[in-house]
């Protein structure tokens, strides 16, 4: 699997932009703030739908003065080339179309185009809040697996509404009766989430461990610890012992909503005693375990894009990363190429970016 290209129309600060990729590694660079992680963005978003950054809205991806955007990708599977088309407007659901045919739902775009997303917020996903680390689960479960997508859409919404309907009993307890029908859903889709996240969890450790094993020279085992807020055999009895507490807070207490996974050094929390650079070498394992994982699960190699994330590790983790993604496409944005020109990678295309254009300066095909 690997992306030929992309087209962007009034996309951010780019009006038009046409960027070819190669099989191997693809650097894009130039000054901060010029429109590179755009490119980054625009394809996680022709992947998944989303944006990589959190609580980014469709409109607030197309460009100042415009009322629609454009992406158009082209992505060779199994030599098969097949060309994602997605329509983002202001006021109305983006529009998304698979060579040529219009889909209904996200799910029919998840597992067509893999990605791992790396960034230098993903290097603190290890010190920050539980949402972090409840998101990075979510956003590569949603893409390896459609049916965890579904049920956790249907467990938010149905959170949002019995959220409401507590701010409603807490004014008028007659409504109490009502809340069982949304305790039901709520039990249903959680614990289905529950099931796929501690699954995700255990495949993750089969893999990590090693890894990490080798970036600290033997020295430090590392294991990921799915800490659930609650058991799904208890969920529904623990609603229903929460059920003053949820009314009092007008917002629910229990559930997979509140989920998060620690990182075990040697026995010890990573996220309370862990140093920086400990922390940093986990959330490198981190991301180098889920390259190995999606591999393994699709049974192709995911697209990597790497988003200035090389300028913040050190040589030795810079090298075990140059050495996992030797045999996958990977797209690097940089402020300068000259230190991965010196790498044992095969780099295909070079595009220099200034002010939303991007300049090929070079090419080498394998």
């Amino acid at each position: 699997m690997y992306i030929e290209s992309i087209e962007l129309s009034n996309y951010r600060n780019y009006s038009n932009v046409k960027v070819e990729f190669g099989k191997n590694t693809n650097i894009l660079y130039g000054d901060n703030a010029q429109g590179k992680t755009n490119i980054l963005e625009s394809i996680y978003m022709a992947a998944t739908t989303k944006s990589h950054r959190k609580n980014t809205q469709d409109k607030d991806i197309i460009k100042i003065g415009e009322d629609e955007s454009h992406i158009r990708l082209f992505v060779n599977k199994k030599d098969i080339s097949h060309k994602i088309d997605m329509h983002l407007r202001k006021s109305k659901n983006k529009g998304v179309a698979i060579d040529g045919i219009p889909i209904r739902r996200a799910t029919e775009l998840y597992g067509l185009l893999n990605v791992i997303f790396f960034s230098p917020e993903d290097l603190t996903i290890i010190k920050n809040g539980p949402a972090e680390r409840r998101r990075f689960m979510d956003l590569e479960l949603c893409q390896i697996s459609r049916l965890y997508y579904q049920n956790l859409a249907s467990y938010n919404r149905i959170l949002n509404q019995r959220n409401n309907l507590l701010k409603q009993i807490y004014h008028n307890r007659s409504l109490i009766d009502t809340l069982d029908v949304w305790n039901m859903q709520l039990v249903d889709y959680g614990s289905r989430i529950i099931k796929e996240r501690r699954n995700f969890i255990d495949m993750m450790n089969e893999i990590i461990g090693e890894i990490h094993s080798h970036l600290t020279s033997g020295k430090e085992k590392l294991e990921i610890v799915y800490e659930c807020n609650v058991d799904e055999d208890k969920f529904d009895e623990t609603l229903q012992e929460k059920t003053e507490m949820d009314i009092r807070y007008s917002s629910t207490q229990s559930g997979p909503h509140r989920d998060d996974i620690s990182f075990l050094i040697n026995g010890i929390d990573a996220r309370k005693y862990g140093s920086q650079g400990q922390q940093r070498t986990v959330a490198l394992s981190l991301k180098m375990a889920e390259i190995k994982l999606v591999k393994r699960i699709i049974n192709d190699n995911p697209i990597l894009l790497l988003d200035d994330v090389m300028s913040e590790l050190d040589t030795s983790r810079r090298d075990a990363l140059i050495e996992e993604i030797k045999d996958i496409q990977t797209i690097i944005t940089c402020t300068g190429y000259d230190d991965f020109v010196k790498e044992q990678v095969i780099i295909n295309n070079v595009y220099r970016v200034v002010e939303g254009t991007a300049t090929r300066v070079r090419t080498e095909e394998a």
